[in-house]
């Protein structure tokens, strides 16, 4: 069945609508279009609010503990999605985890380039901190640029002298800029989400005048020295495969503890369509338990 499953969502991606590289303001309404199509479980709520004077969502599922949160950043390569747009799967990591969601909305490129987002995401974190919520308590999730964006905030973390949180899940992690892993170009023919033409141009987008091999920006790069411990997870039908290996990587030799998951045959964030996809049910059930088994109390 699974085998079914994949050829059937490589299928719907392959001919959807979505061009990541494409007019930006058409696309983020296309992107909108597709993720609200989904409806939400009924038992699902959606706050919005503010943290730090970063918009927020927050979701919760039943018998969320209030001790404890996930920090979560969409993807959309830097321009496109919102923390709206990342309710269901927010939602998914929530009700597994058993604690609630807090979808970041940072700003998106090319209206607010480098280093807008990683400033909203330090901000967000510490408002959170700042409401009594400890680090030891706190997960941070992301997906795609999202999950690039895990491991930049993490990084500048350590320049603000706040407390890493307890762990980091990234899903698919876009964590290099240059695009120049192996797998940008030996695995196109088999993404059928992304291409390298794309992901060039909305990094040009995000970077405005800043190198693409800007650490913060490309953490593949950067001394990820002190990082809490980090899960990636990655299909290996996807452009950034090489991303998420490299990423974790870069992990291991600055003695970070981290697990890499590659899981085949699937694409780019699979872990969203749970719902059509055995794969990703498993996957954020393995997210779920990385996460619990990191927190204190």
């Amino acid at each position: 069945m699974t085998q079914q499953q994949r050829e059937i969502l490589d299928g719907l991606l392959r001919h959807g609508p979505l061009d990541v590289g494409g007019d930006v303001t058409e696309q983020r309404a296309v992107f909108h279009e597709m993720i609200s199509s989904v409806p939400l479980p009924g038992d699902v709520s959606a706050e919005p609010g503010e943290l730090g004077g970063v918009p927020v969502v927050t979701v919760a599922t039943p018998g969320a503990d209030p001790s404890a949160a996930v920090l979560y950043f969409h993807g959309g390569a830097y321009a496109l999605g919102s923390a709206a747009d990342s309710v269901g799967l927010a939602a998914d990591v929530a009700r597994r985890v058993g604690a609630r969601a807090v979808s970041v909305d940072y700003r998106l490129a090319p209206e607010h380039p480098f280093p807008a987002a990683i400033d909203d995401a330090v901000a967000a974190y510490r408002a959170l901190l700042d409401q009594g919520v400890p680090a030891s308590r706190v997960a941070f999730v992301g997906e795609s640029a999202g999950g690039g964006l895990v491991a930049a905030a993490l990084v500048a973390l350590k320049e603000t002298g706040l407390p890493q949180p307890a762990s980091a899940a990234v899903f698919s992690p876009w964590a290099d800029l240059t695009v120049s892993g192996h797998s940008a170009t030996g695995k196109a023919a088999l993404d059928p989400a992304l291409t390298p033409e794309a992901l060039r141009t909305r990094a040009r987008d995000y970077l405005g005048e800043h190198d693409a091999a800007t650490p913060l920006a490309s953490p593949v790069l950067a001394d990820l020295t002190g990082l809490p411990p980090l899960l990636v997870q990655v299909g290996s039908h996807e452009i950034l495969l090489d991303d998420a290996i490299r990423l974790a990587a870069r992990a291991a030799h600055h003695d970070v503890a981290v697990e890499l998951q590659v899981w085949p045959e699937v694409p780019h964030v699979f872990q969203g369509f749970a719902a059509l996809l055995d794969d990703a049910g498993q996957a954020l059930d393995a997210a779920a338990a990385f996460i619990r088994r990191h927190w204190a109390g």
